[in-house]
Parts: C-alpha cells; structure tokens; sequence
C-alpha cells in the first residue's frame, strides 16, 4: 500500500560515502533510492552487502526501502544490525521506525523500550508525548467490537480504499489493467492501480469493473469520494493530465487531487484541483457530511509530519478556501493518511505516529463543530493488527463497514475486509467517579449536597447532588484533567484535582468545613480552609501560580471576616546555611504578605516572619540526604490566626 500511493510521503535522505569498489553500483542504488524506486535500490544494496562492503548509511537506506515497502520483518533485521555495528547512527527516527517494525514481529517489549528511549531523545516530538506505558491497555477497551471477514472480491493483486458508491463500492486495485503492456511503477515494482467499481449484492467477481469514462490512466489512480448526489467525484491521481505526466525537480511525479463530474453516465470533464504541486503531494480526498469541506492528506511546506491531514472549505466555482492543517492533536511527525468523516462529525483516519499495534493503524477523534483536539483513539482489534491497517470507512446506521490490511491472512499484498461493528466505538475515556460527602467535625453525611466536574478551563462539565446517603457518582472524560469540587450551603467548598489517567473507577470523598471561621489564636488558617500547602521555588521567595490560587483563598475568607487577622510564617528546606535559609524564608514570608496587600488586605491585618529550616516538617535536616520532593514539603508557608 505505502509503496503505490504514499510515492512523496517518505524520509529524508542522507548522503552515502564512498564504498571503494562498489561505489559505482552503490551510487546507482543511491539514485534509485532518491527517486523512491526502493524495490531495485533494495536488490543492488543487498548484492552490496553480500560482497563484504557495509557502513551506516547502506544499512539506513536499505532498512528504510524495506520500511516504505512494508517489509517489516526484514526492516527490522537490517536495523537491528545498524544498532549493533554502528550506535552511534542511532538517530531518533531510526529508534522510531525500529519500534514500529518490532511491533509488527509481537515484540512489544523490545518496541517499548525503544519508544521509551525516543521519547528521550525528543522532547516535544509528538509521537513520545502521546507514548506512555499503558497505550495497550487503551487499546483493550476498544477491542473485540467488530466481527471481520475477507471482502468476496479480492485478488491476487492489491485491492484497497474501498468508498460508498450507490448500492456498492468504488476502490483501488492494480489487478489486471486491461492493457497488453502492463505498466509497473519502480517504487515496488509493481502494476499501477485503477479505480474498480462492484455492487456488494452481486454473487459474481464478474460484477467487478474499471470506473468507465476518462478516470482511469497508465499511471495511479487510487482513494476517491463521490459526493451524496453522484454527480462529482474527487480522486487521487499520479500527476497525470491531457496524456502528459509531470515530475517535480528529483525526477519524482508527485499525488494529485483531480475532480470529475457524471455527464450523461460518463465520467468526464477531469481537472485538478488549485492547491495541488507539482513540488508535493496532495492525496486521499474526504468530504464532510455537509460536503462544505473537502479533508486531504499533504506534505506540502507546514507539514508536521512525513503526511499531515488537511482541511479546505469548498466554496464552489472551482475555487477553495484557506487550507487548514487539523493540528498536533491529529498530526504527529510520522504518517497520518486515509481520513473519512462520518455524518456524526468522527473523523477516522490511519497513522503510524499514534501508539499502536504496529505498521499503520486506525484512529478515531470528534471533529465536531471545528474542533481538532479531541482525544484520538485506536479503535482496536481486530480491525488493528501488526502490520498495516487503513482506508477504514463506517456506515453508521447499518454499523457495516470496510477497511484495508496487508496482514498475512489476505490473498494479495492488501485486501479489503469487511465488517460488523457489535458495539460502539468509546470515544471518550469514561470514568466514573465516586464518593461521600460529609461534615468534617460530626463525620454525619450531606444529603444533597452539590459535587461537580470543572474542566482545566474552569468550565462546568457536570454536575450533580448526593443521594440520603451522601454519595454521588459521575462520568468525568479521564483523557483530561479535571477538577472535582463539592459544595453545600453554609460550608466552605472543597474541590480535588484528578490529572488524566485510565484505568478502574476513582473514589472522592469530601469532608466539609462550617463556613465560618472556627479556629483560635495560633491555628493554621491554611488547615481549617483545607487549603494545600504554599510551596516555593528552591532558593526563590516568589509567589508561584499554583500558590496564588491558594493564597487567593485566604483572601477570599479574609474578605468574608473583616476582623480576621493572620501571620504568615514562612519555611525553608535545610539546604544552604542557616542565616541564609532565615534571610530567605523572610522574604518569602514578606513577599506573600506583600502579594495580599496587593490585591486588597490592609496591612494591618497581616503580619509575617520567617523562620529558616528551624521547623522542618520531616527527617531532612543538615546531611540527610532526601529527595527533592521531601525538600519541597519543607519550602513552604503557613497562615496563623491571630484573632
């Protein structure tokens, strides 16, 4: 599949030194390989290798033709021998596309290793952000939801992309092309594809037949969309118009997008679309359910990754709006490819930069109401395999469906299954979220008390009220963080922060204080308004954010009893000498009696004093070695009632 359709979507080259006797051969391997004719740059590498002669950037080029031409297995081989005899080459994205092939072999403990170890060497890369330890967990939970069978019409060839048309399909396939020369493309040395047409309700492999009219070529043509009425078709095309083919500056002919109209029952009247190049590649049409939005993948300049999916609005009269990249939640800096959008606004497409299973696989997102950064999900096996997985499409009130896999169990190199979907696919992470509210002096339980779910954004999610038995449950979205808070007249509200996390159901339970003051001379006013604790910064007096949301609390209450009056005593870890840690916690103590006075507090009812490292809260005095968090409990500052 990568090696007919993804022909520009591919890796940055690098440049092979000399290879002494073999420099001739090896330098029209390097061309081949330039050009993306992987398959004969493979067969002279290997004759290469075979003669003794070997460096670092024969084996890159070789595992990498192996790579793009989804010979996993064998890409693995080769760069398994480059991290052995050359470690140093070890590149990120080397580490990276070793990861994915050892996957494909069920070796998801050496992957992971690997992934964890990119993820090092990539700060920011968004495939080692979306990594973490649990992906195969998430995975599960969408897994089992699909009976799979072996579409009827396949061949030997590959057959992939299927799209609804009428009482049938339209996909791709480079199966006989009806031509007395066949014409094969050098990536992989295989037949150029045509676009087929069948009615799924036929008994017969004779009812598969090329789409008539002026669609088909000598060169690709792959991934189409019709629209609901019938009459406009878009497809991907190899840059091919009016019998010339056109090549960028490397030799390369690049992916169009072409748009064809029905006239009189023949597709005709074929032109390309404006914002395709001759200089990259634009592919894989969808249309929203609207059909007011045209998505497409590109690696055109603005690309995250090696393809990126794309949006424009499809104004009419030949003419399109802004092109829009869907952004870092979507896009990773790998492949993102094959998008189809369903009436319900969810966005599938394929990606091998999103943690999965191996090769490409299928993920789903909301892109409702123009929004790109939703939580994406796997939708798991058995659509997901190892190898490669796409060009998934859904009918959602039938639940049936299609998509393409090279898997090992098919008849050709891809092949189109069919499937039932026999439950729905969880986009959201789900959580529920339980507990008891209760009065913190008399242990009695709140009936009908108020507990929400606050987003990140001080956005109410949900809300709800305690049961006679002051218990409340709720579905909070775990691939977020969230704020749980309860609330109750004549109490002090207390809220819990929930950072994202999957796994069994949360219990909260709160315990809720009087709304008024209760405490005495000498009681810490931060504790009675469960307060947390106001940290510092190592050798740092100013009010970090997360103190100032802690200490606007304390002024929220100081507001509320005008005659409340308190000492901020403020605290250093034992770091450092003992006059400077005392010098410190004075100007932390004055640094946040002078943020209250900023925001409103009279300076007569505060006071403040610092004490050093003389009232540490745990064993991490003078030579105890403790680690920095224990430290940070000691950094931190308190608020005394003092009448």
């Amino acid at each position: 599949m990568l090696k007919k359709l993804l022909l520009s979507f591919v890796l940055t080259l690098g440049v092979i030194g000399s290879m002494l006797a073999q420099e001739t051969r090896t330098e029209r391997a390097n061309d081949r390989y330039e050009s993306y004719s992987f398959r004969p740059a493979i067969d002279i590498y290997k004759k290469v290798l075979d003669k003794g002669y070997v460096s670092s950037d024969l084996l890159k080029r070789l595992g990498n033709s192996y790579y793009f031409n989804a010979k996993y297995k064998e890409a693995a081989e080769v760069y398994k021998r480059l991290s052995d005899e050359f470690p140093e080459e070890t590149s990120s994205e080397f580490v990276f596309r070793y990861a994915q092939t050892l996957k494909t072999l069920g070796q998801y403990d050496a992957s992971d290793s690997l992934m964890v170890k990119f993820k090092e060497m990539t700060a920011g890369d968004g495939r080692g952000t979306a990594y973490d330890e649990d992906y195969l967990e998430k995975i599960e939970k969408n897994s089992g939801r699909y009976d799979v069978a072996l579409f009827g019409y396949n061949s030997k060839y590959s057959d992939f992309a299927a799209t609804f048309y009428k009482e049938g399909l339209i996909f791709s396939s480079d199966r006989d092309t009806g031509n007395l020369a066949r014409y094969r493309h050098t990536w992989n040395s295989k037949d150029f594809l045509d676009l087929y047409k069948v009615n799924v309700d036929s008994a017969s492999n004779d009812n598969v037949t090329k789409v008539g009219g002026e669609i088909n070529t000598r060169l690709h043509e792959s991934t189409s969309i019709v629209t609901k009425d019938g009459s406009t078709m878009y497809f991907t095309r190899n840059n091919f118009l009016d019998g010339k083919r056109y090549k960028d500056e490397k030799g390369v002919t690049r992916l169009k997008i072409y748009e064809a109209t029905l006239v009189d029952g023949v597709w005709s009247n074929i032109t390309e679309l404006p914002f395709n190049s001759d200089s990259y590649s634009v592919a894989h049409p969808a249309l929203s359910p609207d059909e007011k939005r045209l998505y497409f993948v590109s690696d055109m300049p603005g690309s995250k990754g090696e393809s990126d999916i794309f949006m424009t609005e499809i104004i009419g009269d030949g003419t399109y709006g802004p092109i829009v990249n869907l952004g870092s939640t979507i896009n990773t800096e790998a492949r993102e490819t094959f998008p189809f959008i369903t009436p319900n606004g969810v966005l599938y497409f394929s990606s091998d930069g999103h943690p999965g299973l191996g090769g490409l696989d299928v993920f789903a997102t909301k892109i409702a109401f123009d929004k790109y950064d939703e939580s994406i999900v796997n939708v798991g096996r058995p659509v997901n395999g190892p190898y490669d997985d796409f060009s998934f499409i859904i009918d959602e009130e039938s639940k049936k469906g299609y998509f393409s896999s090279n898997r090992v169990d098919g008849m050709g190199e891809d092949d189109i299954y069919s499937f039932d979907e026999n439950s729905p696919l969880v986009l959201d992470c789900l959580q529920d979220v339980t507990g008891t509210v209760r009065d913190r002096i008399s242990n009695e339980v709140l009936v009908g008390a108020t507990v929400k779910i606050i987003d990140e954004e001080n956005n109410e999610v949900l809300s709800t009220i305690t049961d006679a038995k002051g218990n409340y449950v709720l579905d909070l979205d775990c691939a977020k963080g969230n704020f749980v808070r309860a609330l109750m007249e004549g109490y002090v509200p207390s809220e819990e922060y929930l950072p994202s996390s999957y796994g069994k159901p949360r219990i909260v339970d709160f315990y809720l204080e009087r709304d008024v003051v209760t405490g005495g001379f000498g009681d810490d006013l931060a504790k009675l308004l469960q307060l947390s604790t106001i940290y510092f910064d190592l050798n740092k007096y100013n009010i970090r954010p997360d103190a100032e949301i802690e200490i606007q609390k304390v002024i929220v209450a100081m507001e509320k009893y005008p005659s409340l009056k308190i000492k901020v005593n403020s605290h250093t870890d034992s770091r450092g000498n003992d006059a400077y840690n005392l010098w410190l916690s004075q100007k932390r103590a004055e640094s946040t009696v002078e943020y209250m006075i900023s925001k409103g507090i009279s300076r007569d009812r505060l006071q403040g004093e610092g004490f050093g490292e003389s009232r540490l809260v745990n064993e991490c005095g003078n030579g105890v070695s403790c680690t920095r968090e224990k430290h940070q409990l000691n950094r931190r500052s308190e608020f005394i009632i003092l009448e």
